[in-house]
């Protein structure tokens, strides 16, 4: 079966005119399938044109009593979902139900994750440089063989959430995290419609959101396993920095005489030097909380 999950914020214009030409290309694929709404707490009074299209069993609609994030809203429909074959997609219509073959046929030629491309992007100028920028971040940094990681509309199989931990925004880099738990990942090119009704949801506060996450990703996929590489780098800085200061203080005082009380550099240098030890004991204690966790399983 596939599960297609699809949250939604006050999307009333687009929902009746996205699930019957999904159901349509679904029914075309030839497999049972589902598909999940997830109502991430609007407030454009939708159900009554949500509820005739209730009528066919094979669609449901989750609500959630306010509005908490796309992340939450995936994580409710991966639970309600039954299908072997997970996929997301957006309700905006901005993605073609015509593309699930694609997937499709990446998914039973052997691959356990696959990311949409969109090749002709219709979004404005800030999301376009935004995304390039993630893209050349994620290359660069995290070795991301993804052209278009922020696509909402994957394919999956359910399996990989055994070893992929999903929360909160982490739905975005769910594809890297497929990629470094070892899944066989891939792309297709897909079409990207533009926004007819309603308005984008991505403004300048997701923006500097997505600054936040990518730095989260950063460290939990390039440090999960090894805090103090990460900690240890940064208090060896401090630590080091507090202590050339302090042997220069320390012949100051010895060969040239001079009174360190009227030095604030003295401060300063024993101020480096605790922040680096208590950043150095941080990567300790990660590396402790790594260790006990592994001796656990």
């Amino acid at each position: 079966m596939i599960s297609i999950i699809i949250p939604f914020y006050n999307e009333k214009e687009n929902i009746p005119i996205l699930i019957p030409e999904l159901s349509k290309a679904l029914e075309f694929l030839g497999q049972p399938f589902e598909i999940v709404l997830v109502d991430d707490g609007s407030t454009d009074n939708y159900m009554n044109v949500v509820t005739p299209i209730l009528t066919d069993p094979r669609v449901k609609l989750e609500v959630l009593n306010r509005q908490m994030g796309k992340g939450k809203a995936l994580e409710v429909g991966i639970e309600k979902s039954h299908g072997d074959i997970i996929t997301f997609m957006d309700a905006d219509l901005q993605d073609d139900p015509g593309d699930l073959s694609l997937f499709l046929e990446k998914i039973n030629n052997g691959y356990h994750f696959v990311n949409g491309h969109r090749f002709d992007r219709q979004d404005n100028l800030l999301i376009k440089v935004y995304s390039k920028t993630a893209r050349w971040f994620l290359r660069k940094f995290l070795n991301s063989p993804f052209t278009d990681i922020n696509c909402g509309f994957k394919m999956f199989r359910r399996e990989i959430l055994d070893n992929v931990v999903l929360y909160g925004n982490t739905f975005r880099f769910l594809p890297l995290a497929a990629f470094y738990e070892g899944f066989r990942v891939g792309e297709v090119v897909v079409h990207n419609k533009p926004r007819i009704h309603g308005k984008s949801k991505f403004g300048i506060s997701k923006l500097f959101i997505g600054v936040i996450d990518m730095s989260s990703a950063f460290f939990l996929y390039k440090f999960s396993e090894k805090p103090l590489h990460f900690f240890g780098s940064i208090g060896a800085v401090f630590f080091g920095i507090g202590g050339i200061m302090l042997a220069w203080l320390t012949y100051d005082r010895i060969f040239m005489g001079a009174l360190l009380y009227k030095r604030p550099a003295l401060s300063y240098a024993t101020l480096f030097v605790i922040l680096g030890i208590q950043i150095i004991m941080t990567g300790i204690l990660g590396e402790l909380v790594v260790y006990l966790k592994r001796k656990k399983v």
